[in-house]
Protein backbone atom coordinates (compact mmCIF):
# COMPACT_ATOMS: atom_id res chain seq x y z
CA UNK A 1 0.00 0.00 0.00
CA UNK A 2 2.83 2.40 0.84
CA UNK A 3 4.49 1.75 -2.53
CA UNK A 4 1.23 2.38 -4.36
CA UNK A 5 0.70 5.66 -2.50
CA UNK A 6 4.22 6.73 -3.46
CA UNK A 7 3.59 5.90 -7.12
CA UNK A 8 0.41 8.00 -7.08
CA UNK A 9 2.15 10.94 -5.39
CA UNK A 10 -0.36 10.82 -2.53
CA UNK A 11 -0.55 13.31 0.33
CA UNK A 12 -1.96 12.27 3.69
CA UNK A 13 -1.44 9.96 6.66
CA UNK A 14 -0.94 6.20 6.57
CA UNK A 15 -2.23 4.79 9.86
CA UNK A 16 -1.41 1.51 11.59
CA UNK A 17 -1.70 0.35 15.19
CA UNK A 18 2.05 0.92 15.47
CA UNK A 19 1.93 4.57 14.39
CA UNK A 20 1.55 6.95 11.46
CA UNK A 21 3.54 7.86 8.35
CA UNK A 22 2.79 11.25 6.79
CA UNK A 23 3.24 11.60 3.04
CA UNK A 24 3.48 14.65 0.79
CA UNK A 25 3.45 14.10 -2.96
CA UNK A 26 4.35 10.45 -2.42
CA UNK A 27 7.35 11.05 -0.12
CA UNK A 28 7.57 10.57 3.65
CA UNK A 29 7.67 13.88 5.54
CA UNK A 30 7.05 12.77 9.13
CA UNK A 31 6.50 9.64 11.19
CA UNK A 32 5.14 9.04 14.69
CA UNK A 33 4.87 5.94 16.85
CA UNK A 34 4.00 5.31 20.50
CA UNK A 35 7.22 3.27 20.67
CA UNK A 36 9.44 6.19 19.59
CA UNK A 37 9.99 9.54 21.34
CA UNK A 38 8.61 12.28 19.11
CA UNK A 39 10.60 15.18 17.77
CA UNK A 40 9.36 17.32 20.67
CA UNK A 41 11.12 14.94 23.09
CA UNK A 42 14.31 14.78 21.02
CA UNK A 43 14.47 18.58 20.88
CA UNK A 44 13.56 19.38 24.49
CA UNK A 45 14.82 16.50 26.61
CA UNK A 46 17.78 16.29 24.24
CA UNK A 47 18.63 19.87 25.22
CA UNK A 48 18.31 21.78 21.93
CA UNK A 49 15.11 23.65 22.85
CA UNK A 50 13.77 24.55 26.29
CA UNK A 51 10.33 23.44 27.40
CA UNK A 52 9.24 27.07 27.55
CA UNK A 53 10.31 27.73 23.96
CA UNK A 54 8.56 24.57 22.78
CA UNK A 55 5.29 25.52 24.45
CA UNK A 56 5.55 28.98 22.90
CA UNK A 57 6.03 27.47 19.44
CA UNK A 58 3.08 25.08 19.92
CA UNK A 59 0.78 27.87 21.05
CA UNK A 60 1.72 30.33 18.29
CA UNK A 61 2.45 28.11 15.30
CA UNK A 62 0.93 24.72 16.12
CA UNK A 63 -2.61 25.41 14.87
CA UNK A 64 -1.10 26.46 11.52
CA UNK A 65 1.21 23.41 11.33
CA UNK A 66 4.28 25.67 11.18
CA UNK A 67 6.19 24.82 14.36
CA UNK A 68 9.36 23.95 12.41
CA UNK A 69 9.32 27.26 10.56
CA UNK A 70 8.64 29.18 13.78
CA UNK A 71 11.60 27.64 15.62
CA UNK A 72 14.01 28.48 12.80
CA UNK A 73 12.65 31.94 11.98
CA UNK A 74 12.81 32.98 15.64
CA UNK A 75 16.35 31.69 16.12
CA UNK A 76 15.34 28.96 18.58
CA UNK A 77 17.25 26.30 16.65
CA UNK A 78 19.35 26.31 13.48
CA UNK A 79 18.04 24.84 10.26
CA UNK A 80 20.75 22.19 10.29
CA UNK A 81 20.04 21.11 13.85
CA UNK A 82 16.34 20.91 13.14
CA UNK A 83 16.86 18.80 10.04
CA UNK A 84 19.05 16.33 11.92
CA UNK A 85 16.50 15.98 14.71
CA UNK A 86 13.66 15.69 12.22
CA UNK A 87 15.36 12.90 10.25
CA UNK A 88 16.25 11.10 13.48
CA UNK A 89 12.62 11.20 14.61
CA UNK A 90 11.31 10.21 11.17
CA UNK A 91 13.52 7.16 10.67
CA UNK A 92 13.10 6.15 14.31
CA UNK A 93 9.29 6.17 14.27
CA UNK A 94 9.13 4.64 10.77
CA UNK A 95 11.05 1.61 12.06
CA UNK A 96 8.21 0.87 14.48
CA UNK A 97 5.36 1.89 12.16
CA UNK A 98 6.53 -0.55 9.48
CA UNK A 99 7.19 -3.42 11.90
CA UNK A 100 5.66 -6.79 10.99
CA UNK A 101 2.31 -7.34 12.65
CA UNK A 102 1.51 -3.63 12.82
CA UNK A 103 -2.17 -4.23 12.27
CA UNK A 104 -4.48 -3.03 9.51
CA UNK A 105 -3.44 -0.12 7.34
CA UNK A 106 -5.62 2.78 6.26
CA UNK A 107 -4.95 6.14 4.65
CA UNK A 108 -6.41 9.55 5.34
CA UNK A 109 -6.02 11.71 2.25
CA UNK A 110 -4.93 15.30 2.76
CA UNK A 111 -3.81 14.99 6.40
CA UNK A 112 -0.76 17.09 7.30
CA UNK A 113 1.59 16.87 10.26
CA UNK A 114 1.38 19.49 13.01
CA UNK A 115 5.15 20.15 12.98
CA UNK A 116 5.34 21.49 9.45
CA UNK A 117 7.62 20.78 6.51
CA UNK A 118 11.33 20.13 7.08
CA UNK A 119 12.57 17.55 4.57
CA UNK A 120 11.09 14.73 2.51
CA UNK A 121 12.46 11.18 2.31
CA UNK A 122 11.67 8.68 -0.42
CA UNK A 123 9.45 5.75 0.51
CA UNK A 124 12.00 3.24 -0.76
CA UNK A 125 14.74 4.88 1.34
CA UNK A 126 12.57 4.60 4.46
CA UNK A 127 11.73 0.97 3.71
CA UNK A 128 15.37 0.06 3.03
CA UNK A 129 16.60 1.71 6.24
CA UNK A 130 13.87 0.01 8.26
CA UNK A 131 14.90 -3.41 6.95
CA UNK A 132 18.58 -2.63 7.58
CA UNK A 133 17.84 -1.72 11.18
CA UNK A 134 15.86 -4.88 11.72
CA UNK A 135 18.75 -6.99 10.43
CA UNK A 136 21.23 -5.03 12.53
CA UNK A 137 19.34 -5.76 15.76
CA UNK A 138 19.06 -9.43 14.87
CA UNK A 139 22.81 -9.63 14.29
CA UNK A 140 23.53 -7.93 17.64
CA UNK A 141 21.43 -10.30 19.77
CA UNK A 142 18.55 -12.27 18.19
CA UNK A 143 15.98 -11.81 20.96
CA UNK A 144 13.29 -9.41 19.66
CA UNK A 145 11.16 -9.66 22.80
CA UNK A 146 13.78 -7.44 24.48
CA UNK A 147 12.45 -4.57 22.37
CA UNK A 148 9.18 -4.38 24.32
CA UNK A 149 9.81 -6.06 27.69
CA UNK A 150 11.02 -3.86 30.58
CA UNK A 151 14.76 -4.61 30.83
CA UNK A 152 16.08 -6.12 34.06
CA UNK A 153 19.61 -5.38 35.17
CA UNK A 154 22.04 -8.11 36.26
CA UNK A 155 24.70 -7.27 38.83
CA UNK A 156 27.90 -9.23 38.27
CA UNK A 157 31.35 -7.90 39.05
CA UNK A 158 32.84 -10.06 36.30
CA UNK A 159 30.94 -8.40 33.46
CA UNK A 160 32.79 -6.24 30.92
CA UNK A 161 32.51 -2.48 31.58
CA UNK A 162 29.61 -0.61 30.00
CA UNK A 163 30.05 2.64 28.11
CA UNK A 164 28.78 5.92 29.54
CA UNK A 165 25.85 5.83 27.15
CA UNK A 166 25.00 2.27 28.14
CA UNK A 167 25.25 3.10 31.84
CA UNK A 168 22.50 5.70 31.34
CA UNK A 169 20.25 2.88 30.10
CA UNK A 170 21.31 0.53 32.89
CA UNK A 171 20.43 3.12 35.51
CA UNK A 172 16.81 3.05 34.27
CA UNK A 173 16.58 -0.73 33.76
CA UNK A 174 14.43 -1.41 36.82
CA UNK A 175 12.14 -4.10 35.39
CA UNK A 176 9.25 -1.63 35.14
CA UNK A 177 10.20 0.89 32.45
CA UNK A 178 9.83 -0.30 28.87
CA UNK A 179 12.50 0.47 26.26
CA UNK A 180 10.31 3.22 24.79
CA UNK A 181 9.89 4.80 28.24
CA UNK A 182 13.64 4.68 28.79
CA UNK A 183 14.24 6.32 25.42
CA UNK A 184 11.80 9.13 26.23
CA UNK A 185 13.34 9.64 29.65
CA UNK A 186 16.79 10.02 28.09
CA UNK A 187 15.62 12.06 25.09
CA UNK A 188 17.09 9.53 22.66
CA UNK A 189 15.64 7.75 19.62
CA UNK A 190 13.89 4.50 20.44
CA UNK A 191 15.92 2.43 17.98
CA UNK A 192 19.22 3.63 19.44
CA UNK A 193 17.96 2.57 22.86
CA UNK A 194 17.10 -0.88 21.49
CA UNK A 195 20.67 -1.15 20.18
CA UNK A 196 22.04 -0.37 23.64
CA UNK A 197 19.65 -2.85 25.26
CA UNK A 198 20.57 -5.67 22.90
CA UNK A 199 24.29 -5.00 23.35
CA UNK A 200 23.91 -4.91 27.11
CA UNK A 201 21.94 -8.16 27.05
CA UNK A 202 24.55 -9.82 24.82
CA UNK A 203 27.27 -8.75 27.29
CA UNK A 204 25.28 -10.10 30.26
CA UNK A 205 24.36 -6.76 31.84
CA UNK A 206 20.64 -7.35 31.20
CA UNK A 207 18.61 -10.50 31.59
CA UNK A 208 17.50 -12.28 28.43
CA UNK A 209 14.32 -14.19 29.35
CA UNK A 210 13.42 -17.19 27.22
CA UNK A 211 10.00 -15.78 26.45
CA UNK A 212 7.74 -12.95 27.50
CA UNK A 213 3.98 -12.45 27.20
CA UNK A 214 2.88 -10.90 23.93
CA UNK A 215 2.50 -7.12 24.07
CA UNK A 216 -0.60 -5.65 22.46
CA UNK A 217 -0.09 -2.23 20.95
CA UNK A 218 -3.23 -0.14 21.12
CA UNK A 219 -3.71 2.73 18.70
CA UNK A 220 -3.07 5.74 20.82
CA UNK A 221 -5.27 8.77 21.03
CA UNK A 222 -3.21 10.75 18.55
CA UNK A 223 -3.73 8.06 15.89
CA UNK A 224 -7.47 8.34 16.32
CA UNK A 225 -7.17 12.12 16.05
CA UNK A 226 -5.39 11.83 12.71
CA UNK A 227 -8.32 9.81 11.40
CA UNK A 228 -10.69 12.64 12.36
CA UNK A 229 -9.40 16.15 13.08
CA UNK A 230 -5.83 16.12 14.38
CA UNK A 231 -4.82 19.71 14.89
CA UNK A 232 -5.72 21.60 18.05
CA UNK A 233 -6.62 18.77 20.44
CA UNK A 234 -3.52 16.83 19.41
CA UNK A 235 -1.23 19.79 19.99
CA UNK A 236 -2.60 20.34 23.48
CA UNK A 237 -1.96 16.66 24.29
CA UNK A 238 1.59 16.96 22.97
CA UNK A 239 2.18 19.94 25.21
CA UNK A 240 0.75 18.10 28.22
CA UNK A 241 2.82 15.01 27.49
CA UNK A 242 5.96 17.09 27.19
CA UNK A 243 5.30 18.78 30.52
CA UNK A 244 5.02 15.36 32.11
CA UNK A 245 8.57 14.54 30.91
CA UNK A 246 10.14 17.79 32.12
Amino acid sequence: MLARLAERGATGALLRDTGVLYLADGAVVHAESPAAPGIEILLTVGGQVSGEVWREAVDRAGPHCRIARYLVDHGRVSGGQLEISHLAALYDAAYFVLAPGGGPTRFRHGAVHWFGAVRTVGVHDVDRETRRRRRYLADLWPHPHLDTAPPVRRDDAGLPPATRRQRDVLDLADGRRTPSEIAARLGRPGFHTLVDIRRLAAAGHLETPAAVPAVTVTAPAWVRDVADDPDTALLHRLRDALEAHL
